[in-house]
């Protein structure tokens, strides 16, 4: 493979963004089949932007705060992996603290809670629907015999009830929450539930966070927004072996 086209498949470009007038990558030697596949419960669906958003708006309403995301606001916020920082930053933006303010930090405590406790009794209520095409991609592997697996750090006691919403009952074979392993071993822990080994599965992650986790855990990984393309199995094993072509195991000394 050409360095030029190496940058890009590390950008996130696959075999079928390839133009026609492009030269495309030699073919990896193929995986047979696919173990599994592994979804972060945001690359599924649209958690944050449908649940957790609305969620927040109704935390600072019922506390008396005039502040009300708008979804690119919250889009803008997102750059901020952790959502106490989301809350403070747009709290500095306002003039309600600055970074060493006690207090702030009290009514940053006191909003991400409402905002959980909210959460947890709407989230099964919300507008989330599946991405484009996720529900036809999961159908086929599960058919297929390919193992399917749900990583989440919400809680367990809604995120499994919201998987069957989305994708129906008995499809997934784990659902791992961070009530059940750390942030960072979540997919570890879905593969060691499946029984499937990392080097012959696929994860889709939701943002750049998820998919650092994935690959740590030693996944080839699809990064999923909103203007990714639906895809099929057949596309997922290529993905999975254009990854391993371009980020080669480790060879023992």
């Amino acid at each position: 493979m050409q360095p030029s086209q190496q940058k890009a498949w590390r950008a996130g470009r696959f075999w079928w963004d390839w133009s026609s007038g492009e030269a495309e990558p030699t073919p990896p030697q193929p995986l047979k089949t696919l173990s599994a596949v592994l979804f972060d419960l945001d690359a599924l669906a649209d958690v944050e932007g449908a649940g957790h958003r609305p969620a927040f708006n109704a935390a600072f309403a019922s506390l008396g705060l005039d502040i009300e995301w708008s979804v690119a606001r919250y889009r803008q916020l997102q750059a901020l992996t952790d959502e106490r920082r989301r809350v403070a930053a747009e709290l500095r933006k306002r003039g309600v603290s600055t970074e060493c303010d006690v207090l702030a930090e009290l009514l940053v405590d006191e909003i991400c809670m409402t905002k959980a406790m909210i959460l947890d009794e709407t989230i099964l209520d919300a507008d989330i629907a599946a991405r484009p095409g996720m529900v036809d991609l999961i159908t086929e592997a599960y058919g297929a015999g390919v193992a399917v697996g749900i990583v989440s750090t919400g809680s367990h006691t809604w995120v499994e009830p919201l998987v069957r919403q989305l994708i129906g009952t008995g499809i997934a074979g784990a659902v791992v929450t961070t009530d059940d392993a750390p942030r960072g071993e979540l997919y570890a822990a879905a593969l060691a539930e499946l029984g499937a080994p990392a080097h012959d599965s696929l994860a889709f992650a939701g943002s750049q966070v998820s998919q650092r986790t994935a690959t740590a855990a030693g996944l080839a990984t699809v990064l999923v927004d909103d203007g990714s393309a639906p895809l099929r199995v057949v596309d997922c094993q290529r993905a999975h072996d254009v990854w391993w072509q371009t980020h080669p195991r480790p060879t023992a000394a």
